[in-house]
């Protein structure tokens, strides 16, 4: 049965907490069983919704959830922990995981009534999303009126509700322009199952379409609001944890499952060749030097970008408990810290690629997979690491920077 569209509340919403070792613990013992679902996961173009269903029941969308609606309110450490060790399956399962969870920290900015609206009845419902801002918005009396076309929802199909960007045109002359997050509920939203790509096929990325639907004023997110850690929901939900900048948790969602997926392709990698002989010379892959090489690179992009995000979170979590914000300088060092993972684990996965032989462009080849999924993830606007670093060298020099995604 598919709890998250029918309406009933769960009895977890009342049991304790988990620790973020207990959700450790459960995201490692299923990594075996994602990892025999990952080509199920890419034949149907979305997560099968067993593994959906397993991870509700696991609670790992709720490990950053606010505590009045049957979420952990834990720290986002313990969350990208989880979503780095599914990756470890199945990336694509992670990146789900990664977007969708997360949504579910962002809801707990918005006014309660929203929150209220969504988890009113069913504390496990869950949010895709497209935040590119392409949403045509009128301005009506208590909303907004939306219509568009926004791409790239990843698990949609799993979701009762959206959150959709657009752009609230100015009320006044001189006035600038308002970015916000809308929350759209299903029957007001129609869902375009075209996610027919390579690499990530199993994250049901598809389009979404409105037409018309009001959206009531307290259904949006101002984006300056988040950048700025003051948010409506703060007012119920007081935890440091919803005081961290939006922007730099969403990127981390989409960057960090590519360090787990890296893992994966490593474990596998050693394990395939620690005993192979290659077939034209008759000679131990793990005696070449090349492979050695690889496998030491992928190892060290692993533990170096893992220890920058626990260190960056440190930071953020530092600042919110002591009721202040990251500075700009601090916060375009981060953000240029998250854009770097998807390059860097790309670059690491082909090196392992490269030297898993030609059995390796094999779909069913564990590094095949991980190598389609990394370099699928690394096409995403918020990986593009060239944009970032050009904000962060402006910066040492001076200038001011033209990204706020901040």
């Amino acid at each position: 049965m598919n709890t998250v569209a029918t309406g009933i509340r769960t009895a977890r919403a009342s049991e304790r907490a988990p620790t973020g070792e207990t959700l450790r613990a459960r995201a490692r013992a299923m990594v075996p069983q994602l990892r025999e679902r990952a080509k199920d996961a890419a034949r149907l173009h979305h997560l099968p919704e067993q593994t959906v269903q397993d991870m509700i029941t696991a609670g790992f969308f709720k490990i950053l959830q606010p505590a009045r609606h049957g979420g952990y309110e834990l720290e986002p450490r313990d969350f990208f922990e989880v979503q780095t060790t599914l990756a470890e399956g199945c990336m694509s399962t992670a990146w789900v995981l990664g977007v969708v969870a997360i949504h579910n920290w962002q809801l707990g900015l918005f006014d309660e009534r929203a929150q209220r609206d969504v988890w009113g009845v069913n504390d496990d419902t869950l949010i895709s999303s497209s935040y590119m801002p392409v949403g045509k918005v009128t301005r009506r009396e208590g909303g907004y009126q939306l219509s568009g076309r926004w791409s790239f929802s990843s698990g949609s199909e799993h979701c009762d509700w959206a959150f959709l960007g657009a752009v609230v045109p100015p009320g006044a002359a001189g006035e600038p322009a308002d970015y916000r997050t809308f929350l759209v509920p299903r029957g007001e939203y129609r869902i375009i199952a075209n996610w027919d790509v390579s690499g990530l096929e199993g994250t049901g990325s598809n389009d979404i379409v409105v037409e018309d639907a009001f959206v009531p004023e307290y259904r949006t997110h101002r984006s300056q609001d988040g950048f700025n850690c003051c948010s409506p929901g703060n007012a119920v939900n007081t935890a440091a944890l919803f005081r961290l900048p939006f922007g730099q948790i969403f990127v981390r969602a989409v960057s960090s499952a590519s360090i787990g997926a890296l893992q994966g392709a490593l474990d596998s990698f050693v394990q395939t060749n620690r005993e192979r002989v290659g077939l034209n010379d008759a000679r131990r892959v793990a005696l070449d030097p090349g492979a050695q090489e690889a496998a030491a690179m992928a190892t060290q992009v692993i533990d170096e970008c893992k220890t920058i995000m626990y260190r960056n979170f440190d930071l953020m979590q530092a600042h919110a408990a002591a009721g202040a914000v990251p500075s700009i300088e601090e916060r375009i060092k981060m953000r240029y810290d998250a854009a770097l993972v998807a390059p860097k684990c790309a670059e690491a996965v082909n090196r392992l690629l490269i030297h898993s032989g030609a059995q390796s462009i094999f779909r069913d080849h564990p590094v095949n997979r991980a190598w389609l999924d990394i370099n699928a993830g690394r096409t995403h606007v918020a990986n593009n690491v060239g944009k970032f670093a050009r904000n962060l060298g402006s910066s040492l020099f001076g200038l001011e920077g033209d990204d706020y995604f901040l």
